[in-house]
């Protein structure tokens, strides 16, 4: 939206100077984009007088001007088709820079001529887009004057950002009512005078009974004869020039200016070139216009059009028909003032492609009470330019009021926003933006028909609040419970996810946020993509799905890695997943990926890749920062998930049926159908399946340290090759649960050359315990009642042997 700084006073008179009223702008919500000053851009330019213009003598195309400049008579060769003498030119001089084209003129040599300046067009000076011929100045524009002042572009012109919300602020009426309620200046906008009409209007207009109930619910029309469609005056010209229109005729002109002024649209028809009967309705499928903007339109059926016997003449909201178009030879008009749906106006304009002044306003909501004010409005304007008499007004309809009334609780100010705000203030400020307020607690206040956007009290506290300026907020400490400790603000849960975040990051790896939707393939991959999780509007056909694990994005940010040459991977991921599409069908869980080798290359030791060890150590560290105890947990098998490798791949189970964390291998055929290169191991924690600690207290145990030496006795077993280790290690550590501190597996022994030595079908496992005596250093005798008590449970466990 762009207004001159005196157009504005035209509506608010103030004394403020430019830089507090952009201030107050933007502090207001209306943020100022930019102030352009036409007067430093055009300064260098003025106005000349083509004496004489005649043929090039080597070029049909190109005319020789004689062109009397402030600086004296100056030769200038110009390819414009209507250069000519008698006319009044925008004349650049050698050293003038071009804002159009982006180059400093220079004395040139055209075609064996040289040219001594420039005549501009309105596109070359950055003014409209116009380009079919140099800019035409009015006949008593004196000879070198400035440009800028001839035009009335010295002043300068604000363009400000209005969000949807706001068609209000559309017209430069409606932004100097809030810099009126803002306190600085007076509103002076003028009140429509009405119109009496001379005689009954010679056409009748009816609404559809598709578009009379919603579409276009009032359109309000009159005949006004025997105007003079000429060109507009300097005042109107010089204002749409300054926020880039360009002028065409009066009758157009002025339409254009009302649009921004008081932003209400409305639309001329050439009486003389229409039927007598119109009629709002809906476009039938296939009918077509050939529109104001010299393009042909076909319409698909339902789109809201104003008709005659002929035909369409214009669409509803959007844009007129250049057959019924005024032009210069114009004498009779129909001057519409209409209602359009803003819904039915948005879809119309987008199936056509066509966009608009009008349209713009219609879809975000024009005043609906203003529609017969407009008119009065349109045809005061066109009586007083263009001449002429005015009918009767022809009305259709009624126009559809919504006649809002809420209530604003002096209180909700405090609350909601922080201001404190006195009453009497809340009052004067809702009245200055139009509300009408009866007062009382709470206060009953009847929104105004410009502003569809308030729709209930939150509305009206911010409307409270951005004209009290939000500026005036200060930090302020929030109230502490007296007495009392705060509770703290996170859950068990929460603080149980940023134990398991930290470790997993101390682990080594990166944490990824991944997209919940995922690829309906993708999802069936691993259990998911069932109907009950498809979307039913997805924002790409990639994101079809929610996902029922974490693995199906961390596997993609890992093939896009790979692709990029980033080979050992580490990444992590803690999210939602889901089973279904209901309340309570979905999980929190962890899950970390690692692709490549296990380190970095050291010319200590081979590298070797990342495998099942792994991915259960990653698995245990995270189980061990949410407070489970890792050495009570079994690794179980049963039931894997088809994308985990089957012989590489567990749970680790609190009991045989609760399972906490899934640990190993992917499946080739996963990796293949994400395009990773293995190996690639992973982990994924059920964090709803962890149990939360019995004790309410959040303090650790005491620290038990005994200064007492300990002992480390090593055990080698012969045991069946099918003999787990885990199964080993837990017999050991149950021998003497006082006594035994740790017990790990440091050596095995298998293979052909194990079958030779134990026999087919046997390993050896070699385990070192460790024993923590706390209130005696051990004798040799205790030390070897405990070993002895180690292998008697090994072997019952596994039916091994103490190798010799």
């Amino acid at each position: 939206m762009k207004f001159t700084l005196a157009w504005l006073r035209d509506h608010l008179e103030t004394e403020a100077p430019l830089d507090a009223i952009l201030a107050a702008l933007t502090d207001m919500g209306l943020e100022v984009e930019g102030v352009e000053d036409k007067a430093a851009r055009l300064g260098a330019f003025r106005v000349g007088y083509v004496v004489e213009a005649v043929p090039h003598p080597d070029a049909d195309r190109l005319r020789l001007c004689r062109v009397e400049t402030a600086q004296g008579m100056r030769q200038v060769v110009c390819g414009a088709p209507n250069a000519r003498a008698g006319i009044k030119v925008a004349v650049a001089m050698p050293g003038d820079h071009i804002p159009g084209t982006g180059i400093t003129l220079s004395v040139g040599t055209i075609r064996g001529v040289e040219s001594q300046a420039m005549l501009c067009s309105e596109r070359e000076l950055e003014l409209s887009d116009e380009h079919s011929g140099i800019m035409e100045l009015p006949a008593d524009a004196p000879v070198g004057a400035w440009l800028v002042d001839v035009l009335g572009l010295s002043d300068p012109v604000v363009e400000i950002k209005i969000t949807p919300n706001r068609p209000d602020a559309l017209g430069v009426a409606g932004i100097a009512r809030d810099l009126a309620a803002r306190g600085l200046g007076r509103l002076v906008t003028r009140s429509p005078v009405p119109v009496r009409g001379a005689y009954r209007a010679p056409f009748t207009v009816s609404l559809a009974a598709e578009v009379a109930t919603g579409p276009c619910p009032h359109f309000l029309a009159r005949h006004i004869r025997g105007v003079r469609n000429g060109p507009s005056p300097k005042w109107l010209q010089d204002r749409l020039r300054a926020i880039g229109l360009r002028p065409i005729s009066a009758l157009v002109d002025i339409t254009n200016y009302l649009t921004f002024d008081r932003g209400r649209p409305l639309h001329v028809f050439d009486a003389d070139r229409v039927e007598a009967a119109l009629v709002v309705r809906a476009a039938r499928a296939g009918e077509t216009l050939h529109a104001l903007d010299t393009r042909s339109y076909t319409f698909a059926g339902g789109e809201t059009v104003i008709a005659d016997a002929g035909g369409i003449e214009s669409i509803g909201g959007v844009m007129g028909g250049l057959a019924s178009g005024c032009t210069e030879t114009t004498v009779n008009v129909i001057v519409e003032s209409a209602w359009f749906d803003p819904i039915r106006t948005a879809a119309t304009g987008r199936q056509l492609r066509v966009n608009s002044d009008a349209r713009y306003r219609f879809e975000r909501g024009v005043d609906p009470a203003f529609t017969a004010p407009g008119l009065e409005l349109g045809t005061r304007m066109i009586l007083d330019l263009c001449g002429g008499e005015a009918s009767e007004v022809v009305e259709a309809g009624a126009a559809p009021l919504p006649g809002r009334r809420l209530s604003l609780r002096a209180g909700r100010v405090r609350q909601l926003v922080g201001l404190e705000i006195a009453v009497d203030e809340q009052v004067r400020i809702l009245t200055a933006l139009g509300f009408s307020v009866a007062p009382g607690e709470p206060m009953e206040v009847t929104v105004p028909s410009w502003r569809p956007d308030v729709l209930g009290e939150a509305d009206l506290v911010e409307e409270v609040a951005r004209i009290a300026s939000l500026a005036n907020l200060r930090g302020q400490p929030l109230p502490r419970p007296d007495p009392g400790v705060i509770r703290p603000a996170l859950t068990a849960g929460q603080r149980r996810e940023g134990l398991v975040r930290r470790s997993l990051a101390a682990l080594g790896a990166h944490e990824c946020v991944t997209y919940s939707f995922i690829p309906g393939p993708a999802a069936r991959r691993f259990g998911g993509g069932a109907e009950a999780v498809r979307v039913e509007n997805p924002i790409s056909s990639e994101m079809t799905h929610l996902r029922p694990s974490l693995l199906p994005g961390l596997l993609a940010a890992a093939a896009r890695n790979q692709a990029r040459g980033f080979a050992e991977l580490a990444l992590f991921e803690l999210g939602p997943v889901f089973q279904g599409g209901e309340p309570g069908e979905q999980a929190q869980e962890a899950c970390l990926l690692r692709t490549g080798a296990s380190g970095p290359r050291n010319p200590h030791a081979p590298r070797r890749a990342t495998d099942a060890f792994d991915a259960r150590a990653d698995a245990e560290a995270a189980l061990s920062a949410a407070g489970v105890a890792v050495d009570r947990l079994m690794a179980v098998r049963d039931g894997l998930p088809d994308w985990m490798h089957p012989g590489r791949a567990a749970f680790l189970s609190l009991g045989p049926r609760t399972p906490l964390a899934l640990f190993g291998e992917l499946h080739p055929r996963i990796l293949d159908a994400f395009d990773v290169k293995g190996p690639a191991v992973a982990m994924t924690l059920f964090l709803g399946a962890i149990p939360f600690p019995r004790a309410r207290s959040i303090t650790r145990p005491a620290l038990s340290v005994s200064d007492l030496p300990a002992v480390e006795r090593d055990f080698a077993f012969v045991v069946d090759a099918r003999v787990e280790a885990e199964t080993v290690l837990k017999a050991a550590r149950g021998a003497d649960k006082g006594l035994v501190e740790r017990a790990q597996v440091f050596d095995v022994f298998e293979g052909p050359r194990a079958t030779e030595q134990l026999g087919a079908g046997r390993k050896s496992l070699a385990v070192t315990v460790r024993l923590q005596p706390r209130s005696a250093t051990l004798t040799e005798g205790e030390i070897e009642a405990v070993a002895a008590r180690i292998v008697a449970a090994v072997t019952k466990a596994t039916g091994g042997t103490l190798r010799g």
